[in-house]
């Protein structure tokens, strides 16, 4: 079963919550208005990718580990 990181690039982050708006369960905005990841390791893509995907800076990144 493949594993996948999520990481965020905090310098690109706008803040803007579109992730934390597409995968709820695994993206908060911290108290200085960046997102983070709740659990940076998965097994199941689910919603990160489609966070990945809205993020309109390309901050979020979710690669496939071995």
């Amino acid at each position: 079963m493949p594993k996948y990181k999520i990481t965020i690039d905090k310098e690109a982050c706008i803040g803007c919550g579109a992730c934390k708006n597409s995968c709820p369960e695994n993206f908060e905005l911290n108290e200085d208005g960046k997102a983070y990841v709740k659990k940076s390791e998965v097994t199941e893509i689910s919603c990160n990718k489609e966070a990945e995907d809205v993020c309109p800076v390309d901050a979020i990144k979710v690669k496939e580990i071995t």
